[in-house]
């Protein structure tokens, strides 16, 4: 066989990606984890990733390890950091680049290489994997970061939902507790969510309202420069 003239001859890294999976269970933040069914770390809970092909894009192969470990073939994602410890893998020398993504909470699936896929709120995540305990603080530090100049309950809540079940979410990823009254009148004083004429009862004493995202007001407000601040 002819060689390629274009084949590098030293030495270089492998590249993978792995996908931070956040969802909401309606009371605490979880994140989505696979259990590996191959060596190494054969046993230990992960995030859903895996290498690249020759042949596609970092992000395209985000989402194909996406699809294969967990089912999932819907969900927004965006890269927020690569990983490039020379010993972060055992089995050679590889990069990561991570991608940090927001689904609504559903089933998922184990894939080929994966023995279960399950979801865990972000206080009770055991010991990962390889250097996926730093990968999920850098992808908590950016989700609070996007809470302030992205409508994160878009991604994570139903398309109607409650005041408190916005405000819970909030909580969740912030880590902090909100006065019930200020947070409400904070987020209809945005004009970033819309009333609808519907409501539901959380308790058989309590009836409440539903509102959907604005999705154009947001937008108007991050042209502007805005930031939600809390």
């Amino acid at each position: 066989m002819e060689e390629n003239k274009y084949c590098y001859r030293y030495p270089h890294p492998a590249v993978t990606t792995d996908c931070v999976i956040f969802g909401f269970d309606g009371s605490s933040l979880n994140v989505l984890l696979i259990e590996r069914g191959i060596e190494p770390y054969k046993g230990h809970w992960a995030f859903p990733g895996g290498f690249l092909n020759m042949d596609e894009p970092a992000e395209e192969g985000a989402r194909r390890e996406l699809r294969e470990e967990t089912g999932l073939t819907d969900a927004y994602i965006e890269q927020f950091h690569a990983y490039s410890t020379p010993d972060r893998d055992p089995r050679e020398r590889v990069i990561t680049i991570a991608y940090l993504a927001l689904v609504r909470i559903c089933d998922v699936k184990g894939g080929d290489d994966a023995a279960d896929a399950r979801w865990f709120p972000v206080n009770e995540v055991p010991r990962l994997a390889f250097d996926h305990d730093l990968i999920l603080r850098d992808a908590l530090a950016r989700l609070r970061e996007r809470i302030h100049f992205r409508p994160i309950g878009h991604d994570l809540l139903p398309d109607k939902f409650t005041l408190r079940q916005l405000q819970t979410l909030y909580e969740s990823i912030l880590g902090i507790r909100f006065d019930r009254r200020n947070f409400a009148k904070k987020m209809l004083h945005l004009d970033v969510l819309n009333p609808l004429d519907e409501t539901v009862w959380p308790t058989p004493k309590r009836e409440a309202r539903l509102y959907c995202f604005n999705l154009e007001k947001y937008n108007e407000l991050k042209q502007r420069g805005f930031r939600l601040e809390f």
